[in-house]
């Protein structure tokens, strides 16, 4: 692919405040990710070194042909304030243009603060995503390898919300290490810890992306996706907006359950996404009390790594 043609885009339906809106998805080809040593991220084959402002600008600008929309949410493999500020200011001037009422984008807490640059040129809601993955700083550092702390996220939303800007967060549902059982207590105490920080959560069960530390864990036989039925039970008990969109849900590599019920699970999911409806949860299959064993009885194999 050409490194003026943007990786994917297309158009899907998002909550916007109260409101079920069109929503712009774009995802950039870029020189990637600063830190790119996540343990599970293989995002890096969506970057390309050679990747100058007028590429991204013509990028840019293939995508917006794709029609119209209430919102745009731009992804970038990386943080979107790691590129150059003529790019940036690109994409507000061009934003503002088309009539756009958000924005989002997504950064590392300690580049969110480039944001400050750019404030005469925003005039629409914005949204900032950061990749927390759990508050809890052992696990992020161990079984992810984020490179900072939860109370530099803390920091980071904050100067966000300081600035009237909205803040995403995303959770990491099951990082390696994890039990089934620890994955989703780990991930409904990080929504209690960020709650009054953020405007919503973003639920994230893991992948086995090519190419990564994770796949090999996979291929070995020694690590397994999330259940839908712990990402269904972790929505269920959050008390706070959050959606989620499970990628590769159904498949050996993507959160599943035992394959007859993971179409009607993953629609329920992102029903729930859109309009936080829990009813749409009275789901049944054979498969949920072998989940339900599962949690039960997974963590006494092994030692916890989160109590």
């Amino acid at each position: 692919m050409s490194i003026t043609d943007p990786v994917a885009v297309w158009i899907e339906r998002e909550r916007f405040h109260d409101d079920v809106v069109e929503c712009l998805t774009v995802i950039l080809r870029t020189r990637g990710c600063s830190w790119n040593r996540c343990l599970m991220c293989g995002y890096r084959r969506d970057t390309d070194p050679r990747v100058k402002v007028e590429d991204l600008k013509k990028q840019f600008e293939k995508a917006l042909r794709k029609g119209k929309a209430k919102m745009i949410k731009i992804f970038t493999s990386g943080s979107f304030f790691e590129l150059e500020k003529d790019f940036r200011d690109f994409v507000y001037d061009r934003v503002s243009e088309l009539g756009f009422e958000r924005l989002t984008v997504e950064s590392r807490p300690e580049i969110v603060y480039r944001v400050e640059e750019d404030l005469e040129k925003i005039g629409f809601e914005l949204e900032v995503g950061i990749g927390l993955e759990t508050s809890d700083d052992f696990v992020r550092e161990h079984c992810i390898n984020k490179g900072f702390k939860f109370e530099d996220f803390v920091r980071s939303a904050r100067f966000l919300r300081s600035k009237g800007f909205r803040v995403k967060v995303y959770l990491l549902l099951k990082p390696p290490f994890l039990s089934e059982g620890e994955a989703v207590r780990d991930a409904l105490k990080s929504i209690d810890d960020v709650k009054g920080l953020v405007d919503i959560v973003s639920l994230n069960p893991t992948n086995v992306q090519s190419g990564t530390y994770l796949e090999e864990l996979w291929r070995r036989k020694l690590y397994r996706p999330p259940w839908l039925w712990s990402v269904v039970e972790v929505l269920k008990k959050s008390k706070i907006e959050i959606i989620s969109d499970p990628v590769g849900a159904g498949s050996s590599r993507g959160p599943h359950n035992c394959g007859r019920c993971d179409k009607k699970v993953l629609r329920a999911v992102r029903d729930f996404s859109l309009y936080q409806d829990t009813s749409v949860f009275d789901l049944d299959c054979k498969c949920l009390k072998v989940w339900e064993k599962v949690m039960e009885l997974e963590d006494y194999s092994r030692v916890p790594l989160v109590p």
